[in-house]
């Protein structure tokens, strides 16, 4: 069974939340801290995101953020499920952890416990080729809209959002820029623009599309690539946030060439 939503894996999100909390904010610290100290030698600019309550609020609503990670993380929920069924799983989570739910949760569990695994399992068989099919879509839609856009013999489409009149790169170039990754339904997975800062970094140390897209821009210039799988992240995906499969958009504006 490649999936199992169990009474387990529910009971040991509620009754351990505090410590789970605990042991990945230490983690994402530590990470953080090395992130933000490498990217400080190569960035321009600074700030902090803007939170959305207030302080006092916020730890309950980084509570809740860790619990759907850990969820999320581990059964890629939000590829699997429709938006509707998510909703469902969201009321029920919501139902449980209030004790307002009208059924009991092992009663339910037992009885359905095995479809649900039944359904998950068949996607998950099927997933990378769904994610890899709403790229294509996504791509020729792109294309439909923009008549600027062309499509290279690679698949990667580029479009020049302003012309730059500055150095063009090359693959042993080092780069600057500022970007704004989303994937095709507009999810945000990184964004040097909402950080506040610039990123620089050797471009033949980056994924294909990247490499092959800023090699068609000059300094100042600013375009939109939209990088299917097989020049991204591939089958793998990234961690949290990039699909197995998944077509990605950036939003790019090269600043130097170095």
């Amino acid at each position: 069974m490649r999936i199992s939503i169990s009474m387990t894996l529910l009971s040991s999100l509620v009754a351990s939340s505090t410590r789970a909390f605990s042991q990945s904010v230490a983690f994402r610290s530590q990470r953080s801290l090395l992130t933000v100290t490498a990217r400080s030698l190569s960035s321009r600019g600074g700030g902090s995101e803007p939170m959305p309550h207030s302080d006092e609020q916020m730890p309950f609503y980084a509570l809740g953020m860790n619990l759907a990670m850990q969820v999320g993380g581990q059964s890629q929920l939000k590829t699997l499920l429709e938006d509707d069924e998510l909703d469902l799983v969201l009321e029920a989570f919501c139902d449980t952890i209030r004790g307002s739910n009208v059924v009991d949760a092992r009663t339910v569990l037992e009885r359905y416990g095995q479809d649900l695994n039944k359904i998950l399992g068949s996607r998950t068989d099927n997933i990378v080729d769904r994610v890899k099919k709403d790229g294509e879509e996504y791509i020729e839609g792109f294309l439909a809209a923009n008549d600027d856009a062309i499509k290279t013999a690679s698949g990667m489409v580029y479009c020049e959002m302003t012309k730059g009149e500055g150095k063009q790169p090359s693959l042993g170039s080092t780069v600057e820029v500022h970007y704004h990754g989303t994937l095709t339904d507009g999810t945000v997975f990184d964004s040097s623009v909402d950080r506040g800062q610039t990123l620089s970094f050797p471009l033949g140390g980056v994924i294909k599309g990247w490499q092959e897209g800023l090699q068609m821009m000059r300094e100042g210039g600013k375009a939109t690539l939209v990088i299917p799988s097989d020049l991204a992240y591939g089958d793998a995906g990234s961690g949290e946030v990039i699909p197995p499969g998944a077509t990605l958009k950036f939003e790019v504006e090269l600043f130097s060439v170095q």
